[in-house]
């Protein structure tokens, strides 16, 4: 994880959600990802030379080419540790399109992690077919998440009220 982009964004909540993804897609768990967080300007210069499109965009992927090949997909049983490739956030892009769907910029950053592990995993969403799939699944796997972070805050909110209670009382936690 590299944030080189100016902007502080919960870089532990960004590497959770994109092994939650690894994890659920049976990815070998000794396979490895970066994910940088850049400028406005980074991402449209990245954007212009990888994609021949004008101006900035939300997140990019950059698989690595060994695994262009179907054969060798990260998520088959077979394959071994490797390098997945890059995921590249603009989190000053991303703020406008979370402001459009009404949630925080938190929450796009982690749909946009979800969508660029998915494409270095071999997803795209060129046709209509692929994108009902990307699309679903990307839902799916961050719901998913966001249920099992929920979970994990409340019961540690539980453990901490819990504890106070008891030291009201007079008795320690064991």
């Amino acid at each position: 994880m590299s944030n080189e982009s100016g902007v502080a964004v919960d870089e532990s909540a960004i590497a959770s959600v994109a092994r939650h993804v690894l994890t659920a897609m049976h990815v070998n768990p000794a396979a490895e990802l970066s994910v940088m967080v850049v400028t406005t300007e980074a991402m449209t210069e990245l954007h212009e030379r990888w994609m021949d499109e004008p101006g900035p965009t939300d997140v990019m992927a950059f698989p690595m080419d060994e695994l262009v090949d179907e054969s060798r997909r990260p998520d088959a049983p077979e394959i071994g540790p490797a390098l997945l490739g890059d995921v590249v956030l603009c989190p000053a892009f991303a703020a406008a399109q979370a402001r459009k769907a009404g949630h925080g910029l938190a929450d796009e950053l982690h749909l946009l992690t979800v969508h660029g592990v998915l494409h270095l995993l071999g997803y795209d969403h060129g046709e209509p077919e692929q994108e009902r799939e990307m699309f679903g699944l990307q839902n799916r796997l961050l719901a998913q998440w966001q249920s099992a972070r929920s979970s994990a805050a409340a019961r540690e909110a539980q453990r901490r009220h819990d504890s106070r209670l008891l030291g009201t009382v007079g008795l320690e936690e064991s």
